[in-house]
């Protein structure tokens, strides 16, 4: 009725029609409670439709897939909930509908999500860069109210003031706070926030608009970032470690981790230090527009080295770990079997000693618990390194029946490799320390009494996967 336009059409979308029907129930009850808009409107319930037939126009409720969106010739378009759409062809067959209208418009709201709503978040950034530069799309206009990410998010901040009229904190992310929005169930949420990760996630999305990594929260960032006092790698020259190693198959990311019992300035202190690095190449990088400008930076910094070529660079992978071998006692490092490539065999013919670890729950569920307990001690010393940082931030668990858990890259909506490579390395920690190999030979031209032969094969005894006897005949 507004536009004064004929044959309108005013569609309300979203994931599916219910989601869309809760749009049409609140235009409803508007019809409903207003004398003139009852008098010249009518409501159709049975198809979630309002009728104007003055204008030959309507409001209808469309089931949310694109094939629903083919034909319509929208004026307006209210969609509801972006974060629901798995992709944009419901969102880009409304707006191309808008061709022969002379003032379309599409409203569209949504909370935040999780990162792996790709779309969703594809139209929120580019959202806030309008935000701060209208030219870049002078037809959008762009409302949004999310904490900033770096806000403690236990922090409840201040009302609107006159330095603040936006309030801080949760006011900012709530405009409705101390209004008809109550503030002790925020705080009721946070309290349980504090000790469940995963209602954690769920708060800071839905109550604070911050976008997360994944639904079922794994480590506490704020804890981690506890744990990440920057020192001195020269402190740790020399020292025995342990090693893991995640290899992508051709071209993604690459981390290799350094895991040394102790605090950087002490090598018999309870806790972990931990010297972690990355590869990639240069078209992964170029394609995640996103986080293009990030990457550079790490790269710069020297956290992320980005190699030349479509796929994995090996040899700087090898020569970067050789390096490390000579600064470093690493005892053993390591990997993935099932992604095992020429390049475990290229650094065990060097002379490392690699392990196979499997990537099950069974044996990765004892590392996962090592370092949540690591991280709630302050003990596992990583440096802040900011990708390693970003991955942990990105783990989602898989969990099993009986409560073993194990990091998934399928779940997660971002890279975790260098966690990956750290379970890896915390795997090793638990392995049984071996004593130096004993190598024994026997004279067989000589005869031995059988306590002499005894004590020559007692080491052997203790090291039998180490060491091998050979004995001509049955009689020798």
């Amino acid at each position: 009725m507004g536009d004064f336009e004929e044959s309108a059409e005013v569609y309300s979308v979203a994931v599916d029609r219910d989601q869309a029907g809760l749009v049409y129930s609140t235009a409803k009850r508007m019809v409903e409670l207003n004398p003139i808009l009852n008098n010249r409107l009518e409501i159709v319930d049975s198809k979630r439709r309002i009728i104007d037939r003055k204008s030959n126009s309507f409001y209808q409720v469309l089931p949310g897939d694109a094939a629903g969106a083919l034909g319509t010739n929208p004026s307006l378009v209210l969609f509801d909930e972006v974060l629901t759409q798995k992709d944009r062809h419901l969102w880009d067959a409304m707006r191309q509908g808008f061709g022969t209208r002379k003032q379309p418009i599409m409203i569209a709201a949504t909370t935040a999500a999780y990162r792996t709503a790709a779309f969703a978040l594809e139209e929120h950034e580019h959202s806030l860069r309008v935000r701060e530069d209208q030219n870049l799309d002078p037809a959008r206009f762009v409302f949004a109210r999310n904490v900033p990410d770096d806000w403690d998010w236990t922090d409840e901040g201040k009302p609107p003031s006159a330095e603040n009229p936006k309030g801080t904190g949760w006011y900012l992310a709530n405009p409705a706070l101390g209004s008809f929005l109550n503030i002790n169930n925020l705080r009721a949420e946070a309290t349980e926030a504090k000790e469940r990760p995963t209602a954690q996630n769920s708060f800071r999305v839905f109550r604070l608009n911050q976008w997360v990594s994944q639904a079922n929260r794994w480590l506490d960032m704020h804890l981690w970032d506890e744990n990440g006092t920057k020192f001195d790698r020269d402190l740790l020259k020399g020292r025995p470690c342990y090693a893991g190693i995640d290899l992508a198959a051709t071209g993604d990311f690459n981390a290799w981790v350094l895991l040394f019992p102790g605090t950087p300035n002490d090598r018999d202190a309870e806790g972990w230090t931990v010297i972690p690095h990355f590869w990639a190449p240069r078209p992964a990088v170029d394609k995640r527009s996103n986080m293009k400008s990030t990457f550079e930076v790490w790269e710069r910094e020297g956290f992320l080295t980005v190699t030349e070529g479509p796929t994995t660079d090996f040899k700087a992978i090898f020569r970067h770990i050789a390096a490390d071998a000579e600064q470093y006692r690493i005892k053993f490092f390591g990997y993935d079997p099932w992604n095992a490539t020429q390049l475990v065999n290229e650094l065990e013919e060097h002379g490392l000693t690699a392990v196979k670890v499997p990537q099950s729950a069974a044996r990765l569920n004892d590392p996962c618990k090592a370092i949540e307990s690591a991280l709630a001690g302050r003990e596992l010393h990583h440096g802040g390194h900011p990708v390693l940082r970003w991955m942990a931030d990105n783990v989602e668990l898989d969990v099993t029946g009986d409560g073993l858990v194990k990091p998934s890259k399928a779940k997660s909506g971002e890279k975790i490799d260098g966690i990956a490579a750290l379970a890896n390395a915390y795997f090793l920690t638990a392995l049984p320390e071996e004593e130096e190999v004993h190598v024994t030979f026997v004279n067989f031209n000589e005869r031995y009494s059988d306590a002499d032969l005894e004590a020559l094969l007692t080491p052997a005894s203790r090291q039998e996967e180490r060491e091998a006897y050979y004995f001509p005949d049955d009689d020798d």
